[in-house]
């Protein structure tokens, strides 16, 4: 399983990311750890561990076919999420994509919605709903399987992690503890003849990447392939400028820490560093 990003970032890559807020990057991840993180999902989808964020969006929202599974801070009770989210090439994707010297690992995120299953991902940006403020947070979402328009590609508006907007956060299972006085994000399917904006969505093929600011509106259809699954990986990486912010309305994070606000959490049990830049390996 490589460790290491099988295809170098470039500095196009970079300055693409950058004036986008989001980025497709080819071919990052080889078929061990794909088979390897497939079988873990498989194992996870039922699981029973106290430990387990669960939430099943289908099933809260009433829907009749399919199933849209969440599942959070995964790395925390199973080894091979564990490894995946320390060892894997994901933190070196993001450290370069930020230019960061090191990166803590916030936590990572599984989601799975299964053939035919209707419920969309509602438009949203990341950050309103972490107990975070800053730029350096990036999500790097590993496509297990092939995805494309039919089977539920993610959708994003380019540029938009420069509009200065904070929306409120948007939670697929309409949980009502997340309810803010925040201006809620629009439902940007239905403005997709506006000149103003510029959707980037990528059919992807397992292994691929997308890595996205928090602040990039985003969002994605349901899966309304009646055979093939949309599976993915969601980790989120942070260096830097990132400072706890535990707002109202925020997730919560497991152990409940007490941070102080307006400090980077450098907690090590809690956000472990997982990647350090080696001396030999020059910025781009």
């Amino acid at each position: 399983m490589n460790r290491t990003p099988l295809n170098r970032i470039t500095a196009d890559d970079r300055k693409q990311f950058h004036a986008d807020g989001a980025i497709c990057l080819r071919s990052m991840f080889d078929g061990e750890w794909l088979e390897r993180m497939r079988r873990a999902v498989d194992r996870v989808m039922n699981a029973t561990d106290p430990q387990s964020r669960a939430r099943e969006v289908t099933k809260a929202l009433g829907g009749k076919s399919g199933r849209f599974l969440i599942n959070s801070f995964i790395w925390r009770w199973d080894d091979d999420f564990r490894d995946w989210a320390m060892h894997s090439p994901c933190a070196e994707i993001a450290a370069t994509l930020m230019g960061a010297d090191e990166v803590r690992l916030f936590y990572d995120q599984l989601f799975v919605k299964e053939p035919d299953t209707h419920e969309m991902t509602d438009w949203h940006q990341d950050l309103p709903f972490w107990p975070l403020r800053g730029n350096d947070v990036l999500s790097v979402w590993v496509a297990l399987v092939d995805v494309d328009h039919d089977n539920s590609a993610l959708e994003y508006i380019a540029g938009s992690h420069n509009w200065g907007k904070f929306y409120a956060a948007a939670i697929p299972d309409k949980d009502p503890k997340f309810r803010s006085q925040l201006e809620p994000c629009p439902n940007f399917s239905q403005r997709r003849g506006d000149a103003s904006l510029r959707f980037l969505s990528w059919d992807m093929q397992a292994g691929d990447c997308i890595v996205h600011h928090p602040l990039t509106v985003h969002g994605a259809e349901g899966n309304f392939s009646p055979k093939r699954r949309r599976m993915a990986i969601s980790t989120r990486y942070m260096a830097r400028d990132v400072v706890w912010d535990p707002r109202p309305a925020t997730m919560t994070i497991p152990q409940n820490p007490q941070l102080p606000p307006g400090k980077f959490p450098a907690d090590d049990e809690l956000f472990p560093l997982v990647w350090t830049r080696p001396p030999t390996l020059l910025q781009i």
